[in-house]
């Protein structure tokens, strides 16, 4: 017989259980929360009218299955998350409330070669500009998801080695932005949280195992098993880029030799194209022009799809995940991308491997490391905290 102390655990428990599910998926209708938590029915509604009447959560009519439903969310002023992402040539931040609504979203150019503290200087103050811009209470911050182009050891939160900003190497970046911000700041590499952002918003809704795949100035893989990031235990699990296609191929900055990277990087492949295109070139041109007809573009367009097929078989091979999600400029060329990525796949995957896996271009665009910095945040973000009305004890540093 359970003593009134557990039976008052097990409730709290059980509350616990329907905020995460929410706070995780941003919206749940009631029979989905009982399917992800595994409590009955009954329990689900007394819990929802429990936490809709103390402020927690809000309940709006919907449709599932062409039935009435009533979707559950964290209620929109509950508190508020931020999202940083440094990209190889941009900062992008965004503000979100706890119901996954995007409050505000802003992004500027930021030069590579420019120091990490100059960087952190400009994420600090775009952050401000939009707190200001929009209105919302500084206290209810709750914390910060940060994206960066490189490796984060797990252990100590160290910027490893990269050559998209190599002026940050051994840097820690989640330590640097807590401290100008004082509130709790969770960092990850940007395909990670591309990933997490196409898992959550975009394209991989729905699914458990996923592999987001994107192709810029590197090459890298956020990989997503069991509905969860898998980063491996130093935190460089998804490095695709460095999957050996020829022993005898070019230098990779890596060391190696012929690796994906040094056939579909923009670095590698840009170069191919100058001659006849212009020193200028970018690939958002030369998918725009591979859309348009040119026939070169669309040749090494092409080409670095049939490579970056070959290293999805081999995660086909390892992984047996459900969907491929293409992220990056060259997700814009569809399906004169994905159709050679699919062609390759089919011929160097196994072939139960392949049938099981879709392969589909991100939906967010340039907005997934960003939308994926806010769902770090979100998944981060301790569930006790809401039920009791407080948020993390680390006071606020805005100014």
């Amino acid at each position: 017989m359970e003593t009134p102390g557990s039976q008052s655990s097990l409730h709290r428990a059980n509350l616990e259980r329907v905020v995460r599910a929410v706070r995780l998926a941003g919206s749940l209708t009631q029979a989905e929360i009982a399917r992800t938590t595994g409590l009955s029915a009954a329990t689900v509604s007394n819990i929802v009218r429990e936490l809709k009447d103390g402020g927690t959560v809000q309940v709006t009519p919907t449709s599932a299955g062409g039935r009435r439903a009533r979707s559950v969310s964290l209620s929109g002023d509950a508190g508020i998350v931020i999202g940083v992402d440094f990209g190889h040539a941009h900062l992008r931040v965004a503000i979100g409330n706890l119901a996954h609504q995007v409050l505000a979203e802003e992004s500027e150019p930021l030069d590579v070669d420019a120091s990490a503290a100059q960087g952190f200087d400009r994420a600090e103050e775009l952050v401000n500009r939009l707190i200001d811009a929009t209105g919302v209470d500084r206290a209810k911050v709750a914390g910060v998801g940060l994206g960066v182009p490189g490796p984060i050891d797990v252990e100590s939160g160290t910027l490893g080695s990269t050559a998209i900003l190599p002026g940050w190497s051994g840097t820690r970046p989640a330590e640097e932005l807590r401290g100008r911000l004082g509130v709790p700041v969770h960092v990850d590499n940007d395909a990670n949280l591309g990933a997490l952002g196409e898992l959550v918003w975009g394209s991989g809704r729905g699914v458990r195992d996923l592999a987001y795949i994107k192709v810029a100035s590197g090459v890298g893989a956020g990989l997503v098993i069991n509905g969860k990031i898998y980063r491996g235990p130093g935190g460089t699990a998804g490095e695709i880029g460095h999957i050996t296609l020829d022993e005898s191929g070019p230098v990779c900055r890596c060391g190696n030799r012929g690796c994906l990277e040094t056939f579909t990087a923009a670095r590698y492949v840009l170069p191919l194209l100058q001659p006849s295109h212009g020193a200028d070139l970018t690939m958002e041109a030369v998918v725009r022009m591979a859309r348009d007809g040119d026939p070169g573009c669309r040749r090494v367009v092409a080409d670095v799809g049939r490579h970056v097929g070959s290293g999805v078989a081999n995660l086909c091979n390892l992984l047996n995940p459900s969907r491929v999600v293409l992220g990056g400029d060259l997700a814009e060329a569809g399906e004169l991308v994905l159709g050679p990525i699919r062609e390759s796949v089919g011929r160097y995957a196994i072939p139960s491997a392949a049938r099981q896996l879709s392969i589909l271009p991100g939906a967010l665009g340039g907005r997934a490391e960003v939308l994926g910095a806010l769902a770090l945040a979100l998944s981060e973000m301790g569930d006790s905290t809401l039920l009791d009305g407080t948020l993390p004890t680390a006071t606020p540093a805005f100014t």
